[in-house]
C-alpha cells in the first residue's frame, strides 16, 4: 500500500529545493519580463547590424527561455502534484496513488537535472567540447584501452542528445586507437564533460595476452571548450609552421582518403593540432586552426597571461600515477572516481555511455 503521507513529505521537500533554486535562478515573473525586453530589443532598427552584439542577445534569450520554461515546468507539476496527494488523503484511490508516486519520482529526476543544469556556470560551459584521446604505455593494450574509452564517451553523447563529430582518427598497431579527437557538439557538452579531462586507468584480464593475466593501461583523456566565433584570438600568422599530408591509414569510414589532411603547429608553445576528416584541405585547415585556438586560450587562461606572445608552452610529461579515475574489470568490479568517491559497480553499463552520475558528482563537487 502506498504511502501517500510520506509521498506528501518527499512533495513538500521538492517544493523547499524548487523554492531554493528559484532563489539562485530568479522568479519566474522576473524571467519572464526580462524575456519580453530582450524580445523587443531584437525588434529595434538596426539590432541585426552588428552581429556580434545581436548573438550574445541572442544567446541571453535562448538561456533565460531555457531557465524559464523549466522552472515554470516543474513548479507547475509540483502544485498539482501536492493538489492531488491532498485529495487521495482524503478519499483515497489505489491507481491514482500509484501514478502520483510514478510523477513524483518523474519530477524528482527533472529537478536534478535542472539543479545540475544550473551548476554549468562557467565561462565556455555552454560550448562544444573537443575531446582528445591518448594512450599510454603499453602498445596495443593501451591503445585498446582508448577505443573502450572513445566508446564510452560517444555512447554518452548519443544518449543526452549530442552529436558526435571526428576530426581525427589514428588506428593503433594491432587493435584499438593511437589517437582519436572529436567534438562532442550541443549545449553545455563541455561544462558536462570538462571533469572528465584527466588520466584514466583500467585493471583487466588482458584478450591480448595468451597466458590471461591481468594488466593495468592508461589513457589521458583532454577536453577543452570549441571556441566560438565571437571570442577573438590573435596569433602571429609567424609562430604557425602548416604541414599538410595525405590522410593514411586503416581507418574506414574514419579516413577521407581524397582529401589532404593539415596539422597547424604553433611553435613558441609546440602545441599541435591536425584535422584529417573534412572534406576539403581548407575545411581541414579551419578545424585545426578553430582547435588550435581552444587550445591556445586554455593554456592563456591557466598561465594567467594577457597575450599569446607571453605564453611558455605546455609540459608534455603525462603523470600515470595520477589518475582521477579506476575502472576494474578484475577482480572485482568497480569504477571509482578518486577526486569524488562516487562509484559504480556496474562496468559493463557504465562503458557502455552511462556516466551521468560521476559526471553529476563532479559538478556538484567543485561549486
Amino acid at each position: 500500500m502506498i504511502d501517500l503521507e510520506e509521498n506528501k513529505r518527499k512533495l513538500e521537500s521538492l517544493k523547499e529545493r524548487y523554492l531554493s533554486l528559484e532563489k539562485t535562478i530568479g522568479k519566474i515573473e522576473d524571467l519572464e519580463a526580462k524575456l519580453k525586453e530582450l524580445e523587443v530589443k531584437t525588434l529595434e532598427e538596426g539590432f541585426w547590424n552588428d552581429t556580434k552584439v545581436s548573438n550574445v542577445v541572442l544567446q541571453e534569450i535562448k538561456d533565460l527561455k531555457s531557465k524559464y520554461t523549466g522552472l515554470k515546468g516543474i513548479n507547475n507539476t509540483l502544485s498539482s502534484l501536492i493538489e492531488m496527494n491532498d485529495l487521495l488523503l482524503l478519499e483515497n484511490d489505489d491507481d491514482l496513488a500509484i501514478e502520483l508516486t510514478k510523477n513524483t519520482y518523474a519530477i524528482e529526476k527533472d529537478l536534478e537535472k535542472l539543479e545540475i543544469k544550473m551548476l554549468l556556470s562557467g565561462k565556455y560551459d555552454r560550448n562544444n567540447a573537443i575531446i582528445t584521446l591518448h594512450p599510454g604505455a603499453g602498445g596495443t593494450e593501451s591503445q585498446d584501452w582508448v577505443e573502450m574509452l572513445y566508446r564510452m564517451y560517444t555512447r554518452w553523447a548519443t544518449a543526452n542528445g549530442y552529436t558526435v563529430k571526428e576530426i581525427e582518427y589514428i588506428d593503433g598497431d594491432e587493435a584499438g586507437i593511437k589517437s582519436v579527437t572529436a567534438v562532442i557538439i550541443g549545449e553545455n557538452a563541455y561544462g558536462y564533460l570538462k571533469g572528465e579531462m584527466g588520466v584514466h586507468r583500467l585493471v583487466r584480464i588482458s584478450p591480448f595476452d595468451a597466458g590471461g593475466r591481468r594488466h593495468t593501461s592508461f589513457a589521458s583523456v583532454e577536453v577543452l571548450p570549441e571556441i566560438s566565433d565571437d571570442i577573438e584570438i590573435e596569433i602571429n600568422p609567424d609562430d604557425l609552421r602548416i604541414d599538410t599530408y595525405r590522410s593514411s591509414g586503416a581507418g574506414g569510414q574514419h579516413i577521407n582518403k581524397t582529401s589532404s589532411a593539415v596539422r597547424i603547429t604553433h611553435i613558441p608553445t609546440n602545441i599541435v593540432t591536425s584535422c584529417q576528416t573534412e572534406r576539403s584541405q581548407l575545411q581541414n585547415k579551419e578545424t585545426a586552426m578553430r582547435m588550435l585556438k581552444s587550445k591556445l586560450l586554455d593554456l592563456k587562461e591557466k598561465e594567467n597571461k594577457e597575450k599569446i606572445e607571453d605564453l611558455k608552452g605546455i609540459q608534455r610529461d603525462i603523470a600515470w600515477g595520477s589518475q582521477i579515475r579506476s575502472y576494474v574489470f578484475c577482480p572485482y568490479t568497480l569504477v571509482k572516481d578518486h577526486r569524488t568517491n562516487y562509484e559504480a559497480g556496474n562496468v559493463e553499463a557504465v562503458m557502455n555511455g552511462e556516466i551521468n552520475g560521476f559526471i553529476e558528482a563532479y559538478l556538484k563537487n567543485n561549486i
